[in-house]
């Protein structure tokens, strides 16, 4: 779960769009009472905070929220639109993860958070696998389909990570180009087609555990 802290109700209505839409659980908040009354429940992911905020404003709600042994340890990214040096360093000394100057991009948004979530969730070891006849060790990087082993490229091997750690999920091409490919790649959804194509040749027979979901994407499944 990402909080997004805005009061911009459009900008915010964006943020949680996007992030939706890139496969996060996402709240949105205008202003610091609103986001410590959520943080009575269970504490989100990552809170992305505006530092211009009516009331308490973003760097208040940061020295709060360092000064709680509760919430110290959830990741922050601070935003401003004033942009100014003294604003990022005073956020970046007071523990924030990282900071956005507005305006900023969407899609460099979910890239920031991706890497701060990177940096900061504690690394365990990668479970296997597994899928009616096929099995992947994320950790040797291995997949096997029955007893062959596949060699898959990178890309290939993260779609089939994708769909073996959500099987049943429908995945649209742009979440998959999203995900698979970063938001910096400049490409289009017949990439993802291509890419689903080779896949299921290289994977045979279990190949057809990928299935096509006509005018959204992709899933992968068993038949019953």
């Amino acid at each position: 779960m990402i909080y997004c802290v805005e009061d911009d109700n459009s900008i915010r209505e964006l943020m949680l769009y996007t992030l939706r839409a890139s496969g996060f659980e996402a709240e949105g908040f205008g202003d610091g009472a609103a986001l410590f009354h959520a943080l009575g429940g269970t504490p989100p992911q990552l809170i992305l905070l505006d530092i211009m905020l009516p009331g308490m404003d973003g760097i208040e709600i940061l020295k709060s929220l360092r000064a709680d042994p509760a919430l110290a340890r959830i990741p922050v990214i601070m935003a401003s639109a004033r942009g100014t040096e003294y604003d990022k360093v005073m956020s970046l000394d007071l523990g924030a993860d990282d900071y956005l100057a507005k305006p900023f991009g969407m899609m460099e948004m979910v890239s920031r958070i991706r890497a701060v979530l990177r940096r900061t969730s504690p690394q365990a070891p990668a479970a296997m696998l597994r899928l009616g006849g096929l099995r992947m060790d994320p950790q040797a990087h291995t997949v096997y389909a029955g007893e062959g082993r596949v060699e898959l490229t990178l890309k290939e091997f993260e779609l089939l990570r994708l769909f073996l750690e959500h099987p049943g999920r429908v995945f649209t091409r742009d979440q998959l180009l999203t995900r698979i490919w970063s938001a910096d790649y400049l490409g289009e959804t017949r990439t993802v087609d291509v890419h689903i194509g080779t896949l299921r040749t290289k994977l045979g027979a279990c190949g057809n555990y990928i299935r096509t979901v006509r005018g959204v994407g992709y899933r992968m499944e068993v038949e019953p």
